[in-house]
């Protein structure tokens, strides 16, 4: 019974989203919602108090997620002073493996995709979803990379531009991949792109 639950509410995190991805959080009410998993709006609120409730759960579930790929892939986390700390003898081809499953997730993924596609529509509409797109999309992971480069270089000046040059062609590639017809060629300038970064750092 309790599966079931949980593969209910699963259901309508999944649909809700897809929702929100087209129409916009703002543009998508609960009745919309219930239409589009066929039930009644009283028995999505069994499940559901809110629409904020729904999207809760959606950055909750999200979250879990990106805890499992860091783990997954040994990556440090914690605050700051921590990632650098345990960066310092990384390999950049661990940067480089990581950061390609990070882009197939917001990209192949139909749950991530579809948060991705979200925060894009809401940002200027919406305080919460303005943070939460530059926690997940734009200043978070630019953040991130930056700590992971001032631990590998030693230098927290050239740390930052590195972290740009390096993870500014790759938000770039986010919007090209949703307008590309060839999504493997997207993939392909990805690959193109760290490699030919990963040569331009061990020159310098």
């Amino acid at each position: 019974m309790e599966s079931k639950e949980k593969n209910t509410k699963e259901k309508i995190l999944e649909e809700a989203l897809k929702l929100f991805a087209q129409r916009g959080y703002m543009g998508t009410s609960m009745n919309d919602i219930a239409s589009k998993l066929g039930v009644t709006k009283a028995a999505l609120y069994k499940h559901y108090k809110s629409k904020q409730e729904i999207l809760d759960s959606i950055i909750e579930k999200m979250n879990e997620l990106d805890i499992e790929r860091v783990k997954l892939y040994e990556m440090p986390e914690g605050d700051l002073e921590k990632v650098t700390a345990e960066y310092k003898e990384t390999a950049f081809d661990k940067i480089k493996q990581f950061t390609k499953v990070q882009f197939l997730h917001w990209t192949e993924e139909e749950f991530s995709c579809c948060f991705r596609k979200m925060l894009t529509l809401e940002q200027y509409r919406e305080p919460q979803m303005a943070q939460l797109y530059q926690n997940y999309l734009a200043s978070g992971p630019l953040t991130y990379m930056e700590a992971l480069f001032s631990g590998m270089l030693e230098d927290e000046g050239k740390a930052r531009q590195t972290a740009l040059d390096f993870y500014g062609p790759i938000f770039l590639l986010y919007s090209i991949y949703d307008g590309a017809e060839d999504k493997s060629y997207v993939i392909k300038l990805l690959e193109e792109h760290m490699d030919h970064f990963l040569q331009e750092m061990q020159i310098s």
